[in-house]
């Protein structure tokens, strides 16, 4: 099967990595072999996986410019199912070195190509940007969830991504479909919080995500210990929901039954 879900918002700081990593260690927990790509200089999925990124002798930066084989760059994580392809800051240098290379805008697909079969999902964590790692990503995607927290300005820059998303589909990417739009960083005690879920779900209706995100602290202090959500506090409010996201990705894409799917906000 080997679905490509991209993760991408270019605004900063809703949750795209914490998705990231907490959706694919639950897919890996529900026995979906799941590779997730760092697609992003920061390389915070790499480094909240445990691995240091300044150790990394290749990364996806060697796979995307350099064409270095894509199994050889994979690393297993302590998660079963779960292995990582992973980012290094040199990917900033990237998107001015791919500007001359032949077909810029696939070298993403290409380097995926090679072991999309070896995987049940491949989940991209994209960079904060519109540039062109994030068009690659897209580009190498079938379908993209983007995050949004439920803060204040919630919505603001989210129409250029759609913007972007449907120039992608027209010209790169005909097959890329709007996987969901995920609320992140919910609270239930602000007022804010239930005006933003409201205001997104009666802007979008069906495209957001059964699913939300709350606020929690196992959610933000797991990276630190290099692990998923799931393998700090399993029975954490936010290990929970990312199971249940999780499980309503199976669901909508016919890979778990809805009677199986019983989803716990």
């Amino acid at each position: 099967m080997g679905k490509v879900i991209a993760i991408a918002n270019q605004k900063g700081g809703v949750g795209k990595t914490t998705t990231a990593i907490n959706l694919a260690a639950s897919l890996a927990a529900l026995e979906f072999r799941t590779l997730i790509i760092d697609a992003d200089p920061q390389a915070n999925s790499t480094s909240g996986l445990g691995f240091n990124p300044q150790e990394m002798e290749n990364s996806i930066y060697e796979c995307m410019v350099e064409d270095v084989r894509t199994g050889e760059v994979i690393l297993e994580t302590d998660f079963p199912n779960l292995n990582l392809l992973p980012s290094h800051i040199d990917l900033v240098g990237a998107e001015i070195e791919m500007i001359n290379l032949k077909n810029r805008e696939h070298r993403m697909k290409d380097a995926i190509a090679e072991v999309k079969d070896d995987y049940d999902f491949i989940i991209i964590d994209c960079s904060p940007s519109l540039g062109l790692i994030t068009i690659n990503s897209l580009t190498a995607a079938d379908s993209v969830i983007v995050p949004v927290q439920c803060e204040y300005f919630a919505l603001e820059g989210l129409g250029k991504l759609l913007n972007t998303i449907t120039i992608i589909q027209s010209r790169l990417n005909t097959n890329l479909a709007i996987e969901g739009i995920l609320l992140t960083m919910y609270d239930l005690r602000l007022r804010l919080s239930n005006q933003v879920v409201n205001e997104v779900t009666s802007h979008f209706e069906s495209l957001v995500f059964n699913t939300i995100i709350p606020r929690n602290i196992r959610l933000s202090e797991s990276p630190s210990y290099g692990i998923p959500v799931l393998a700090q506090d399993a029975d954490s409010k936010g290990a929970i929901s990312y199971l249940n996201l999780a499980r309503e990705i199976l669901t909508k894409n016919g890979l778990l039954s809805t009677d199986t799917h019983q989803g716990v906000n």
